[in-house]
């Protein structure tokens, strides 16, 4: 099972992390849903963490790492802007850019990006 937390209200600007603790060791990918649109792709890594992919829309800005010893994924995500506001999910079983990839979902937790 996945459990995502960290998620807040922060200013445009301001950075937050994300945590994702999994069962076992898979390659893990972040998404996020705005209101009123698909869920988007955010980033991913593999097993090792050695290999990351992120979106455009985030490159620069968020980074995702993996602590194995802790069973924990985080995104960290720096210089937010008001459209970053999303729930955010973290899944479990691809590095790819498509829901259909991965094979279990965490419950989502809400960033907020507002002055």
């Amino acid at each position: 099972q996945l459990q995502a937390c960290g998620g807040g209200l922060v200013q445009p600007g301001g950075s937050l992390k994300l945590s994702c603790e999994v069962s076992g060791r898979t390659s893990m990918g972040w998404f996020r849903q705005a209101p009123g649109k698909e869920r988007e792709f955010v980033a991913s890594t593999t097993q090792s963490g050695i290999t990351t992919n992120y979106a455009d829309s985030v490159k620069g800005r968020f980074i995702i790492s993996r602590d194995n010893a802790k069973n924990t994924v985080y995104l960290q995500m720096n210089s937010l802007k008001p459209e970053d506001t999303a729930v955010y999910y973290c899944a479990a079983g691809s590095i790819g850019i498509f829901e259909r990839e991965y094979n279990a979902w965490g419950q989502g937790t809400q960033v907020t990006v507002s002055s």
